[in-house]
């Protein structure tokens, strides 16, 4: 008589077996979609951080910040994005947010200094620079405390931090040209026409230092284009640097020269430089 029991309670256990093997089998394809959502998350805002339009990262990340207020990662890509988007305000308040929260970095605090310098309050940058461990020792540190002993004409300590900040990157260009903008400013000429020589090595297509290398060259009254590469177009704007450079040291005739030359040589009409020339010529006349 105990068979039918018997039976009933194995079908039971069958029946549970089986139930619990659905339920394993369902939470497994449930952690897969899980980690298929975590990694789409994670390259959507790698994408959103990089090459996403500024503002549409803001709008994804206020979104994402609002979702999960304590995740410290959609909080910074907040403060970047905002940043990206030139909303230097927003974004300084954003930084501020991130260095409060609990997963908080050193790196954060050197963001917020970022930020705080494109703000213009270099005094509060200074501040959040000195209080980061000297033992955090990267790159954008060191560059920033540089603009900032820039910004004070503290020079030695602007010369220290620069040459500290070349060699802490691998990719030391822009650090180069900001540092030779500095010796620029000094009236150190030779020095910034080094500095900027270096820059367009480590990056031969970094405009902003080739400008600059006409203008140290200019200042010592050497009106020759620099031996580096350059495209036509380049090439007549430089011309063009160089004469504005020329006029504002008394040197009028080099400068008219020099802007027919850059006139002749860019590939399309070069509106500024016909102006500057119409303008001198008038003077004159």
């Amino acid at each position: 008589m105990r068979h039918p029991y018997i039976l009933c309670a194995c079908f039971a256990g069958v029946i549970a077996v089986a139930g619990c093997a659905e339920k394993n089998a369902n939470d497994t394809v449930e952690r897969a979609f899980e980690d298929v959502d975590v990694v789409d998350a994670t390259n959507l805002t790698d994408v959103m951080l990089t090459v996403a339009d500024p503002n549409e990262a803001v709008t994804y990340f206020e979104r994402a910040a609002a979702k999960d207020p304590t995740r410290i990662d959609h909080a910074r890509g907040l403060a970047s994005s905002l940043i990206r988007a030139k909303r230097v305000t927003e974004g300084v308040i954003a930084w501020e947010k991130v260095t409060k929260m609990k997963d908080a970095t050193s790196d954060d605090s050197v963001e917020l200094a970022d930020a705080l310098i494109r703000a213009g309050d270099w005094a509060k940058a200074e501040k959040v620079l000195n209080a980061v461990p000297p033992t955090h020792e990267t790159f954008k540190r060191y560059r920033l405390a540089a603009l900032v002993a820039d910004s004070k004409q503290q020079w030695k300590k602007a010369d220290s931090f620069y040459e500290t900040a070349v060699g802490l990157t691998t990719t030391p260009a822009s650090v180069m040209n900001n540092w030779g903008y500095s010796k620029l400013t000094r009236g150190e000429y030779k020095d910034a026409e080094r500095l900027f020589s270096d820059a367009i090595r480590s990056d031969p297509n970094l405009f902003t230092a080739k400008n600059n290398l006409v203008l140290a060259r200019a200042a010592q009254r050497d009106y020759t284009l620099p031996v580096i590469k350059m495209t036509q177009s380049e090439r007549a704007q430089l011309l063009h640097t160089m004469a504005l450079s020329a006029v504002k040291r008394g040197d009028v005739e080099t400068g008219k020269g020099l802007l027919r030359e850059a006139i002749d040589t860019h590939p399309q009409h070069f509106e500024a430089a016909v102006r500057s020339l119409r303008a001198l010529e008038n003077q004159s006349g």
